[in-house]
């Protein structure tokens, strides 16, 4: 077995569990929710319009709770904010940092002197590898069952796979959301496990009661794969805009995307397209209904408040 130590160890929380940062959704009300049921949360640096609001966000959650937090970055060319978010968090000398969709050198580069822990989503051996060689602290394994962006393999195939090949821990992310899936994963040689989709119908979240009561009507077999919305796979709830609009990307993005000078603009205009899209439909009534989610909402009932959701996720598991 690679990894040497829990998320526990890591962190020195109760639970192996980490609240799963999420585009729009996250917020500092469910970080100190998390926290203060003995768990760890992120939040999306996306998720702030303002350098203030970030650093707001930061204070209220110190000041209301006690356990190490983090937030994610947006580490390609798709982010213009991510030099001023990185120069922010290391000043605000957060826990950790979650990196996504590009290269964590500069992240690492910045946070290691500080103290500042990396995470880095990856998807498949080879590129686990590299950020493990740019001195990452933890993989985070995103296996086809992710909610949002994930991977192209099943978590069942990636997380032996890291932990075999891999000397640093590794965090199981996709369609958790059961204690049993939480015990299954840490028997596997996971250090603990990053949770999303589930904590959607938390009432800490600040969507649409519609987004999460979608999550209880709908189910795992709904769920399907959009590459239209944010210019990398996207799992989103198959409603009928979905079906309307489809989920593969149009022949003119596909001839675009061989175009290396077009590739990173194209990018950037399908990402905030998307996104507004997706904004719309998690805070308001529209037609144009895109509302992401994974395979998990198949175990939301109800939508309760985040510590009963985190108190049932832990409720077998021995810390």
């Amino acid at each position: 077995m690679s990894q040497r130590k829990t998320l526990q160890q890591i962190l020195g929380i109760r639970f192996p569990v980490l609240v799963a940062p999420m585009f729009l959704i996250s917020n500092a009300s469910m970080v100190i929710e998390a926290l203060n049921a003995g768990a760890t949360a992120a939040i999306p640096a996306l998720n702030f319009r303002t350098d203030a609001a970030l650093r707001e966000a930061v204070n209220e959650i110190r000041q209301k709770s006690q356990g190490p937090f983090g937030f994610n970055l947006i580490v390609n060319k798709s982010n213009p904010a991510l030099k001023r978010q990185l120069e922010t968090l290391c000043d605000l000398r957060v826990d950790y940092i979650i990196t996504s969709l590009g290269s964590p050198a500069e992240v690492i580069k910045r946070c290691k002197p500080l103290g500042i822990k990396v995470f880095c989503d990856v998807v498949n051996l080879t590129y686990a590898q590299k950020v493990e060689a740019l001195g990452a602290d933890a993989l985070i394994a995103v296996g086809s069952e992710a909610g949002g962006h994930c991977g192209p393999v099943s978590n069942n195939i990636l997380l032996p796979q890291l932990v075999n090949h891999c000397h640093i821990p590794v965090i199981a992310a996709g369609g958790i959301g059961s204690s049993a899936q939480i015990a299954k994963w840490m028997e596997m040689g996971a250090a603990g496990v990053s949770v999303g989709t589930v904590f959607i119908a938390s009432e800490e979240a600040p969507v649409s009661m519609a987004y999460k009561t979608a999550l209880i009507d709908f189910s795992a077999k709904d769920i399907v794969l959009s590459s239209k919305l944010s210019g990398s796979p996207l799992t989103v709830i198959n409603t009928e805009y979905v079906q309307k609009i489809g989920t593969k990307a149009s022949l003119l993005e596909k001839l675009m995307k061989r175009n290396k000078w077009l590739k990173k603009y194209l990018k950037m205009i399908i990402f905030a397209r998307g996104m507004k899209k997706i904004t719309r439909s998690a805070f308001s009534a529209t037609y144009q209904t895109v509302w992401v989610a994974g395979p998990s909402i198949d175990y939301v009932q109800s939508v309760r408040p985040l510590r009963e959701i985190m108190h049932e996720l832990v409720s077998d598991f021995q810390s």
